[in-house]
C-alpha cells in the first residue's frame, strides 16, 4: 500500500529560496530507489514559513530501506560537502516527519 512521507521544514522568511535551490540541486538523486513513487516540494502562499516535502512510497519498507542506504545519507549532503568543501549553515530551523496513509481522493488518470 502506498505511504506518504511530508517533512515540514521551517525555515526564516527569507532562506525559502535557498531551500528551493538546494533541493533544485539534488533533483533525482531518489528517483531510482527501489519503491519511490514521487516527490513535491510545496512553497507556502500565505505568510507561513513552514514547506513540506512530500514523498510517495510503494510501503514503509520501501521508505526505511532508503533512509538506511548510503544513497540517502549522500543526497543529504549539500553539493559543497559533496565536492570537498566546508558544509553551509542549514536553512531550517525545524523539521519533522510526517506519516500518511491515502484515504480517499480523486484518481488523476480518469480526468
Amino acid at each position: 500500500m502506498t505511504i506518504v512521507k511530508i517533512n515540514a521544514i521551517t525555515v526564516p522568511a527569507d532562506s525559502g529560496d535557498e531551500l528551493a535551490h538546494r533541493f533544485a540541486a539534488r533533483a533525482g538523486a531518489v528517483d531510482d530507489q527501489d519503491g519511490f513513487e514521487g516527490f513535491e516540494l510545496l512553497r507556502p502562499t500565505d505568510e507561513r514559513t513552514t514547506w513540506l516535502v512530500i514523498t510517495r512510497w510503494r510501503d514503509e519498507d520501501a521508505f526505511e530501506s532508503w533512509v538506511k542506504s548510503p544513497a540517502f545519507a549522500h543526497g543529504h549532503r549539500s553539493a559543497a560537502e559533496r565536492a570537498g568543501e566546508p558544509a553551509p549553515r542549514p536553512v531550517g530551523v525545524h523539521s519533522e516527519v510526517w506519516s500518511y496513509a491515502p484515504a480517499g481522493g480523486s484518481d488523476p488518470a480518469r480526468r
